[in-house]
């Protein structure tokens, strides 16, 4: 049921709409900036609605397509109802639905894969050219036509900021609690004038509540009550256990060794189930008065901040399983203390990842035996998501930890391998490996010290010869000594997936 109580700002109730009148607004070939982040927050009537124009118009031979901006993934309701129709020219900056990941890959939509805390500057700098349109949801409109932001800030503040018009979608079925739950900065400009951020902690406080923008851009408003897509999370298998009990036991021998604090430091964590078994492993270790400073908020930091195992998590958007959203909305004035969701310019910001020392875990999809890390692109070519925020936070934490079960597509493919066919993070920006096989401790390593432990404690049984037997050769016949390689047969297991359907010969 729609509230219609949500917009509470006089003027603007007279600029509601509907959604089909609201997408006739955006013209072909227009710049489009929405709100939305790994599935939290994004506009869901407007987008379904500019689908079904687009596909009238192309039925009567006109072009209709726009080029899309966002903070991070959305749903089917956006990138989903946008792909189907083929109506994305241009993608930025992360995409996770296999409709316009299918049209990416085939080259019918032009895509830029790009670090998630570098969107915003380059906005402001009109890298991208004129925003011509901003689509944002909104959990309310103030009285002062302030904007309450949903489920996720991301990019919003800056869509607002820059865009020529404006169309909220005001959702009824985000709940009236989220108010409050947000931080929005103001002071950051582009260089020279840039000034410093004063957040020195997590659950610092260092803006308001709401989202600024000029009413006269605002040209409609549409009410919807939508849910978020909010995807299932399986329960943690053997595998995810294994690569999560490896971590704890390397957390409590740093705790040990007098490099992490008993409460360890901010932790960031990526999306999925492994990052997930590893928020229960913490939910069960010895660590208490844990803090997060990430994009996104998944079940078992939920978990861990519901028991108070956690005191407080700083992110831009919420990951949730149904069960858990569903959790989340009946007790949201309970977690609005321990909860700040900020833009992801700043929860992604690079210098606040270094100033907090945090602890970046992140997923990956290859790692050669030298420690450079592939996260994007499937034999080096194919794009599954996008670097998202792991590069952010790789190459700034204090410990850099990069986790990944050791095969894929039963055992036909190796996660650990001669040379990575698409390097997104070099050798240098990856200091911690894990598989359920074991852990690297790569940090003042050399590549063939790295490579060596690699091979030993990473690789599956079932490829660890072979590495062991390249690694060997390439020592004895490599043009150089620094990270061995035989040029001739790096990329042969690649091949061979390609030409067999398995990287096994």
């Amino acid at each position: 049921m729609i509230d219609h109580t949500r917009i509470r700002n006089a003027a603007l109730r007279a600029k509601i709409t509907t959604a089909e009148q609201a997408a006739s607004l955006v013209r072909p070939g227009s710049t489009v900036g929405t709100s939305g982040f790994t599935g939290a927050g994004y506009p869901k009537a407007v987008p379904q609605a500019l689908a079904a124009l687009m596909e009238r118009e192309h039925a009567k031979g006109n072009e209709y397509r726009i080029r899309l901006l966002t903070g991070a993934s959305t749903g089917p309701e956006l990138d989903g109802a946008l792909a189907k129709v083929n109506g994305i020219s241009f993608r930025m900056p992360y995409n996770s639905d296999p409709g316009l990941r299918a049209r990416i890959n085939k080259g019918e939509t032009e895509y830029l894969d790009m670090h998630l805390s570098h969107v915003a500057p380059m906005a402001w700098a009109g890298f991208f050219g004129e925003i011509d349109t901003a689509i944002i949801e909104a959990t309310a409109i103030r009285e002062d036509g302030s904007i309450v932001p949903s489920s996720s800030v991301g990019n919003s503040k800056t869509w607002l900021d820059t865009a020529k018009q404006v169309i909220i979608e005001v959702n009824s079925w985000q709940d009236a609690a989220l108010e409050g739950m947000h931080d929005i900065w103001y002071g950051a400009a582009l260089p020279p004038h840039r000034q410093p951020i004063p957040l020195l902690r997590p659950d610092d406080r260092i803006g308001g509540t709401s989202l600024k923008v000029d009413p006269a851009k605002i040209v409609a408003i549409v009410e919807t009550n939508a849910p978020d897509r909010n995807a299932p999370f399986s329960p943690p298998d053997e595998t995810a256990r294994g690569i999560a009990g490896h971590l704890m036991e390397f957390f409590r021998h740093e705790v040990k060794m007098g490099r992490l604090p008993p409460s360890l430091l901010p932790l960031q964590s990526g999306v999925g189930n492994v990052a997930n078994a590893v928020m229960g492993g913490l939910e069960e270790g010895p660590f208490n008065d844990l803090t997060a400073y990430t994009e996104v908020i998944q079940d078992g930091m939920l978990g861990m901040l519901e028991t108070g195992k956690m005191r407080v998590a700083s992110a831009t958007a919420f990951s949730l399983s149904p069960e858990a959203a569903e959790s989340l909305n009946a007790r949201m004035r309970e977690f609005q203390k321990k909860i700040i969701l900020r833009p992801q310019d700043i929860s992604n910001h690079p210098g606040l990842i270094r100033r907090l020392g945090c602890i970046a875990m992140n997923g990956l999809i290859e790692s050669d035996i030298y420690g450079n890390v592939n996260s994007t692109q499937i034999m080096g070519s194919k794009i599954q998501n996008g670097i998202g925020g792991s590069g952010d936070f790789a190459r700034n934490a204090y410990i850099s930890v990069f986790m990944t079960p050791s095969t894929a597509k039963g055992g036909k493919i190796s996660a650990i391998v001669p040379m990575a066919s698409h390097v997104d993070h070099i050798t240098q920006d990856s200091q911690v490996l894990v598989t359920e096989q074991g852990l690297a401790d790569l940090r003042g390593l050399s590549p063939k010290q790295r490579a060596e432990v690699i091979i030993a404690n990473c690789a599956h049984p079932d490829y660890r010869p072979m590495l062991q037997d390249y690694y060997k050769r390439a020592r004895a016949g490599s043009f150089g000594q620094q990270s061995p390689h035989l040029l001739n047969e790096a990329l042969s297991w690649h091949q061979r997936f390609i030409d067999t359907g398995s990287m096994m010969p």
